[in-house]
């Protein structure tokens, strides 16, 4: 999109009801509709990599049904992100729900295909395993990344039974494929039992910094920003997010839930609190509706998404009015 051109936001809920239509993210038009996106929205129904609880296949279009309560204005950024950036729903990435590998090709294919057209990327899952392709993309276009993950776990193991692509291992093939600037790596709301104290050394010597559930709650969202912040710098930034990092009684619908999580205000405020960073795409994973009640951990995930997107609505617009 020109900086002449003016996007097209979502459908107009003064005139149609905010439940009828068609269930894109926010109400935004289609991809094809617009023709290209400075972000586009994309959902990967896949869950073959999970270890528990299957059905983040869904997660995608359960995120998007409650993203309909979404509105063009977001106070807490001062901004209206589809009014700054053309933001479309680029639809599903369908993949082989069978053959692991051969989905991690299509996604990062896909993901090349959508960045080839200069767009960002806010994926919504599936289960984690989908984040090594999409880290591969997207380093493929800006070099190695700096990454945030939101997460009850840490997601650098190296297997489970045998298998190298799974949702608890995507970080460390990607810290072992190079594409992650290991100066800037941080884990946030972990929490939990691990197999033992080796995880957390092995971890470590991978170059993430930890910042625990606990940490957030006793020193504040602002404080803990401000950390990741500087740890960030102004790299480009990848943020993942498992919605398990937020506790249960915020996201009951995922595949394992830990107690003692973040709260979704706390996580909100984080990501509100890294606006300046340099926000290249970002992913909204493991949501498992069949686990929900009242839509709780789907309008979670939903709102989280809407930030990631101001976020990067933002930039595209500043970066616009200086070229």
């Amino acid at each position: 999109m020109s900086s002449s051109e003016t996007p097209r936001g979502p459908v107009d809920s003064s005139r149609v009801p905010r439940y009828a239509g068609p269930a894109t993210f926010a109400r935004l038009p289609r991809l094809d509709e617009v023709g290209r996106a400075d972000v586009a929205v994309v959902g990967v129904p896949f869950d073959s990599g999970v270890s528990y609880r299957p059905g983040a296949r869904f997660g995608g279009n359960a995120i998007r049904e409650a993203s309909r309560l979404l509105r063009p204005y977001n106070p807490a950024q001062d901004a209206s992100p589809f009014a700054l950036a053309q933001v479309a729903d680029g639809g599903d990435i369908a993949v082989n729900p069978f053959n692991i590998n051969e989905a991690v090709d299509t996604i990062e294919a896909a993901a090349d295909d959508l960045l080839g057209t200069g767009a960002r990327l806010m994926t919504l899952g599936g289960d984690h395993t989908i984040a090594l392709p999409l880290l591969r993309s997207v380093a493929r276009k800006h070099g190695p990344v700096a990454l945030l993950h939101f997460d009850a776990h840490l997601d650098t193991w190296d297997t489970y039974f045998g298998a190298e692509y799974t949702h608890g291992t995507p970080f460390r093939r990607a810290v072992e494929e190079g594409i992650l600037d290991t100066e800037a790596l941080s884990h946030v709301g972990t929490r939990g039992p691990l197999y033992g104290k080796q995880d957390l050394t092995d971890d470590e010597k991978m170059g993430f910094g930890i910042v625990t559930s606990a940490d957030v709650y006793r020193r504040g969202a602002d404080e803990v920003a401000d950390q990741l912040r500087q740890r960030i710098g102004d790299r480009p930034l990848y943020i993942s997010i498992d919605i398990d990092c937020l506790d249960p009684a915020h996201a009951p619908g995922t595949g394992t839930p830990e107690a003692g999580g973040m709260t979704s205000r706390e996580l909100l405020e984080i990501l509100r609190g890294l606006a300046s960073c340099n926000l290249v795409s970002a992913d909204v994973v493991e949501v498992a509706p069949a686990y929900d009640h009242a839509e709780i951990t789907s309008v979670a995930a939903s709102h989280t998404a809407y930030e990631l997107t101001t976020i990067m609505s933002r930039q595209i617009a500043a970066a616009r009015k200086d070229a």
